[in-house]
């Protein structure tokens, strides 16, 4: 994780847990014998029962030649990026002010292993359809296509990411001066980049927008 003296650091573990529940969607990259691959894949975080990040799981499509690499080398790095956006000194009062990019990201340095258990993949697909279905009006079920389910299910793999690294970066405007970020968050809510502004308000408790 981030250094404790990083004004960018997570607040807590957490935040990082949040990040991935709510932007599941990451990159798992590799490379070996003079090659990489990189697939982007909806990832699951487990937890441990104190709310620590314990490992992450997921799936690959078989015919993903992805997979063959990490079964010779199971090292990989998975990117996670949250909540971003260019923050233009056109918001500023100051035009002094120079331009950025603020963003919540997460790096994980992990060992992939594969598994092929049919009841443990069915708990996989079916927690991760469940989340993102959840709150939908209408929301669907793998049940729902019957035995096409089970004949698709057969074409992918689930794999648990152990992670053996990490650093995160909320980079949220803690570091603005407060008219700075007034202006930053009144240009947010008029743009409507409602997670940005949202993520940055949560990770700056009491300052005023």
């Amino acid at each position: 994780m981030s250094r404790a003296d990083d004004k960018f650091a997570p607040p807590s573990e957490a935040e990082v847990v949040r990040l991935i529940l709510e932007n599941p969607l990451a990159w798992i990259v590799s490379c070996g014998a003079g090659d990489f691959s990189a697939t982007l894949l909806p990832l699951r975080a487990v937890t441990d029962a104190q709310g620590g990040l314990e490992r992450l799981v997921g799936h690959f499509a078989r015919s993903n030649g992805h997979v063959e690499l990490l079964q010779r080398d199971p090292r990989a790095v998975i990117l996670f990026l949250g909540p971003h956006g260019y923050i233009s000194p056109s918001w500023m009062h100051d035009r002094t002010w120079a331009p950025t990019w603020n963003y919540a990201s997460a790096q994980f340095m992990v060992d992939i292993e594969f598994f092929d258990d049919t009841d443990k993949l069915d708990g996989l697909l079916r927690e991760l359809v469940g989340a993102m279905e959840h709150g939908r009006p209408r929301a669907w079920s793998p049940d729902e296509m019957g035995e096409r389910y089970r004949n698709l299910s057969r074409h992918v793999i689930g794999f648990n990411a152990r992670i053996r690294a990490r650093r995160a970066r909320f980079k949220l405007g803690q570091d603005e001066r407060d008219a700075v970020f007034r202006d930053i968050t009144i240009a947010l809510r008029q743009t409507g980049a409602k997670d940005l502004l949202r993520w940055m308000k949560e990770l700056n408790p009491g300052r005023a927008d």
